[in-house]
């Protein structure tokens, strides 16, 4: 599984990172572990995920993460995650 993240400010793309997570694991740890991977590698705290983030990425395999979604401060408008490979 790839998933790519992306930060947006100003509907400018800011920074990007891809993870790759070929672990034998369920879609949901994947994806679980690859967005702790990112937020280390781009230094962010956790985003909390809100019913309408889990609502969209069921549907889309993408969602973004507003400052709604972070304790605290953030100096982006928001971050984004897309699968774009799936095991």
């Amino acid at each position: 599984m790839r998933i790519w993240f992306k930060i947006f400010t100003d509907t400018h793309l800011m920074r990007d990172i891809t993870i790759e997570n070929n672990e034998d694991d369920t879609r949901t740890h994947k994806v679980f572990k690859s967005l702790e991977d990112a937020c280390m590698e781009l230094d962010l705290g956790k985003p909390i995920w809100l019913d309408s983030n889990v609502s969209e990425f069921k549907r889309h395999g993408k969602t973004r993460f507003t400052k709604d979604n972070f304790v605290e401060e953030i100096d982006f408008d928001f971050l984004e995650m897309h699968v774009i490979e799936e095991d």
